[in-house]
């Protein structure tokens, strides 16, 4: 069906045309994209202003100064002296268009216009201002995906507060880990959320929360499981009825202000909180959805996602670019894989972002979208490598015309490194570019640039949606602990990539997960691209056991119902590996098991896995979406 060697999809001329990049590359006189992006990279001053007056950033002062200490990348300043505000950007369009999207899986769905979306954050913004709250307090949120999460993030921003949130699937012990660094003033939670078919309770919870965060004053309660629910806290439908909608008075706060309070996996340990500022997350945001996304006026844009998850923040900025968001809360299988589709073809949805796990189930399900998804230009995948395979399925299974952009970035970004562009073709497996104003480089070892072969993600210049820095790390040590021990002021990011002859990038897994064999180091998306095509599995997991002063790699396999692990289907899927990899990625020993380890984003936990494997504790199992997995794993070893 795919010929080897070729795109999988290529832009048409109309589509290159009319996409916001061509505009933004013509207003700068550049024909291509590759000048563009050397400009962007050598010019990294001019080049953010020009993608602050591109997106029309609303702002008091943007300043004279674009990028001050441009050769030191953990001093860099973008903007210096511009004065702004969040949520001022993303509350710009005032009518009764729909603006926010909510669905659920249990089938209920809520809609907020600009106009009603507008009145809440004014009304929850001067209820917080009652309260006492200011700019640089904090405001804390365990939520679903649902439009009151948006209208809290924007009231709290509005003032100049500063939010974050975790999804409501974080156990106890997890939210504390990370509310009670920061001391929220406010707390704002469900009654309870949905998920797979299931009721979860949320309320039973707070009580606990409050015990361990003294500094929270004020608990708002969302009804949304139920309407009615007895409980001492304040209620938002109450709050709502009792204020005033009048304009907001948007503070205008510097560029670096902080905005998001972020938290790493923290899965080897207490996860660090990680602070984002205001104009270093919008600018960002707006340049990778207008430019890298072609994200349109009046497009409408659907991420699967939880609150946990830096990509739900990315998506509420799309309200920036005078774009409408879909919410979706709940598990996107049930009732069955049809139903985030369903959404797609109601809504006339033109960008639906999603996780290549999400993409790969589809796949071993042999799911084949018969939806009209007419609409649909682009489809994104994050959270993991997407296998080349996967890019083969999607073109034949769900839609043969679409841009299908894998994206990589992280929590610690907020943003993106490698993403989409819709002015080049989509190859299978490759990442399609790097994104505008990131100088990525792939490195050695010893900190040398490799043009070919597998390295270090790194970026050699600063970007404005770095860091602020870490929550209660003054002297920024833990900060450049994180980023820049690695290679002297060069952002280390911590992933196994390749540049590609098509000047794409593929992503073989976390560097701190590569495994080992023999002294060779080997990514294990890798691995996993080839046991994906065995059948009779439905997901893998490899790390690597040292034993007698050598690594060895050992698979885990989850294999579909009833069917088990022999002799045969060993020899099977270690042929896969060796015929189309080398005889040092087949793993020494396969063992078959119940479930695997993921983080509350649904990546994999291989390094938890290794180290029950070594006999070490996993320091913060409260990471996990399924830490009693890993019991299993302790009976196993070379």
């Amino acid at each position: 069906m795919f010929q080897k060697g070729q795109p999988l999809w290529i832009p048409s001329a109309d589509k290159i045309e009319k996409s916001r990049l061509k505009k933004f590359c013509l207003r700068n006189h550049f024909e291509s994209y590759e000048d563009l992006y050397q400009w962007s990279i050598n010019n990294l001053g001019d080049f953010w202003k020009e993608v602050w007056n591109f997106c029309e950033v609303i702002s008091t002062e943007q300043g004279a100064i674009y990028l001050r200490n441009e050769n030191d990348i953990v001093k860099a300043e973008f903007f210096p002296d511009a004065n702004l505000n969040y949520a001022e950007n993303l509350l710009k369009q005032r009518n009764n268009q729909i603006a926010i999207y909510s669905y659920n899986e249990s089938g209920s769905e809520y809609h907020l216009t600009y106009n009603e979306l507008y009145d809440q954050v004014s009304k929850l913004s001067s209820q917080f201002l009652a309260w006492g709250i200011r700019p640089g307090d904090r405001i804390a949120g365990y939520l679903p995906n649902i439009s009151q999460t948006v209208v809290v993030t924007l009231a709290a921003t509005a003032i100049g507060a500063v939010w974050s949130s975790c999804s409501p699937d974080f156990g106890l012990n997890g939210l504390v880990d990370r509310f009670a660094q920061i001391q929220p003033s406010v707390l704002i939670t469900t009654d309870g959320y949905f998920y797979n078919g299931k009721t979860f309770d949320c309320l039973n919870k707070v009580p606990d929360i409050l015990k361990a965060i003294p500094n929270i004053k004020n608990t708002i309660i969302i009804p949304y499981v139920n309407k009615v629910s007895s409980h001492p806290y304040h209620n938002w439908e109450e709050i709502l009825a009792k204020q005033v909608a009048r304009k907001i008075d948007f503070v205008q706060l510097p560029f670096n202000h902080p905005l998001f309070i972020l938290y790493s996996s923290g899965t080897t340990g207490i996860p660090k909180s990680i602070i984002h500022g205001a104009g270093g997350t919008l600018l960002q945001h707006l340049k990778e959805h207008q430019l890298h996304c072609d994200i349109q006026p009046n497009d409408k844009v659907f991420y699967y996602t939880t609150c946990g998850w830096m990509m739900w923040n990315w998506l509420i900025s799309v309200l920036a670019s005078n774009a409408q968001i879909v919410l979706y809360d709940g598990s996107p299988s049930y009732p069955n894989f049809e139903h985030l589709f369903e959404i797609i073809q109601k809504v006339g949805v033109t960008f639906f972002g999603t996780s290549a796990k999400y993409l790969s189930s589809l796949q071993k399900n042999n799911f084949t979208s018969k939806h009209d998804l007419s609409t649909l230009k682009t489809i994104a995948s994050t959270g993991s490598p997407l296998a080349a395979e996967t890019f083969e399925y999607v073109y034949g299974h769900i839609k043969s015309d679409v841009q299908l952009a894998s994206i990589s970035g992280g929590t610690d970004i907020i943003s993106c490194f490698i993403l989409g562009n819709p002015l080049l073709p989509v190859w299978a497996g490759q990442l399609q570019s790097a994104g505008l104003g990131m100088k990525i480089e792939v490195f050695d070892e010893s900190g040398q640039s490799l043009k070919s072969g597998q390295g270090e993600l790194v970026c050699t210049k600063p970007f404005p949606s770095r860091p602020i820095g870490f929550w209660n790390d003054k002297d920024k040590q833990k900060y450049i602990q994180a980023y820049f021990n690695r290679y002297p002021n060069v952002w280390h990011h911590g992933d196994f990539i390749e540049h590609t002859e098509q000047n794409g990038f593929i992503i073989h897994g976390r560097s701190d997960a590569v495994l080992n064999p023999g002294g060779v180091r080997i990514g294990t998306a890798e691995i996993y691209r080839q046991v994906e095509q065995v059948d009779e599995v439905l997901e893998s997991l490899a790390v690597g056991q040292v034993y007698q002063d050598d690594e060895y790699i050992v698979l885990f396999v989850i294999l579909r119902p009833g069917i088990s692990l022999n002799e045969e289907l060993i020899e099977k899927i270690k042929k896969q590996i060796r015929d189309n990899t080398t005889p040092r990625h087949v793993p020494a020993k396969i063992f078959q098991v119940k479930d695997l380890p993921h983080t509350k984003t649904g990546k994999l936990a291989e390094l938890a896995a290794r180290q029950v494997l070594h006999g070490h504790e996993v320091k913060n199992i409260e990471a996990l979406a399924n830490p009693s997995c890993l019991e299993q794993f302790k009976k196993f070893s070379i």
